[in-house]
């Protein structure tokens, strides 16, 4: 499988991500271990995740996802096997204890607290998970400059950012001499194309900013497995597919149905595929709660759709 650089950071990486939402919450520590594990012996390296995951759980504080990566790093000797990437910047802390945003004295800290939790010395791929409208750029990009420096972080990406925030901050770094964001992390899959192709590819094409976008099945609804209401209730995550039950998405459903019999593929290998296939892309991010579904995700990347094909995708969700 060949692999592909991450911008131009000299990383490289194989054409799927590794979501790490899910680790610690909606897949527990063994689970976790043996979607980890099928990973990286399937060929893949990128495993994503965030301080943050998964707050958002019943009793959970964040960190929890690093947690249990950190865990798996320790009992199996595979650091040198992966590249890591995490982020810093969402709400670690409640209103006011200004466990959040881009400061620097909030970046040394917070990745501090990420490299204790995942048991390393470095972070590969240290992203800010929001933009920071309340801090300068200046001190931002100064402050993941120093990191790198340290030998803390190899390379820096964005998440969630605009493409004239994105240009805006890669001009400071380039003012201040330090490095660039080397990446983006942008919403997008087969039902949410508009505001990244009109918006942010053209800026990462040609900056060459390399591109590893999340949600690359829509919550799951990519996969097929919901395709009413009543299917809502499968997952702890079917809420978050309602709004895709809608017409226009049901035809970009029943494409990859079509397209996905004509391989003996599923429709998640489809959705995944075409991403992987789309110039600008470096990998598109999925996870997975057990290595039995992640074996079905891995499948994608030997699956090689044809120009109509692509084609036939593009018209169904185009205007989406």
């Amino acid at each position: 499988m060949a692999l592909r650089e991450l911008g131009r950071s000299g990383l490289k990486v194989a054409p799927l991500a590794l979501g790490g939402n899910v680790f610690g919450w909606t897949a527990d520590e063994k689970a976790s271990f043996a979607v980890l594990d099928a990973f990286v012996d399937g060929g893949f390296n990128l495993v994503d995740t965030a301080d943050v995951y998964s707050r958002w759980a019943p009793g959970h504080q964040g960190g929890e996802s690093e947690a249990v990566i950190g865990r798996w790093l320790k009992a199996t000797g595979r650091r040198d096997r992966i590249v890591l990437a995490t982020k810093v910047g969402k709400p670690m802390g409640d209103e006011g204890s200004g466990k959040t945003g881009l400061s620097r004295r909030w970046i040394r800290q917070a990745v501090h607290d990420s490299l204790t939790r995942l048991q390393t010395d470095r972070i590969d791929l240290y992203q800010s998970h929001d933009d920071d409208t309340a801090t300068p750029l200046e001190e931002t990009m100064a402050a993941f400059g120093e990191l790198i420096a340290e030998g803390k972080v190899r390379a820096i990406g964005a998440s969630n950012f605009t493409a004239a925030r994105l240009a805006e901050a890669n001009a400071v770094a380039a003012r201040l001499g330090v490095p660039r964001y080397e990446c983006l992390q942008p919403h997008y899959n087969l039902v949410e194309r508009k505001v990244y192709e009109d918006e942010l590819e053209p800026l990462c094409r040609a900056q060459q900013i390399g591109v590893i976008n999340f949600f690359g099945l829509a919550r799951g609804f990519l996969t097929g497995k919901y395709r009413s209401e009543a299917d809502l209730a499968k997952s702890i995550r079917g809420a978050g597919v309602k709004k895709y039950l809608e017409p226009h998405p049901m035809r970009v459903l029943a494409a990859l149905d079509a397209v996905a019999a004509e391989h003996a593929a599923t429709p998640a290998q489809v959705a995944l595929a075409w991403q992987m296939a789309r110039p600008g892309i470096t990998a598109p991010i999925a996870s997975a709660v057990s290595a039995a579904q992640l074996q079905e995700l891995l499948g994608a990347a030997r699956l090689a759709l044809t120009p109509t094909q692509v084609a036939q995708l593009d018209a169904a969700s185009q205007g989406l």
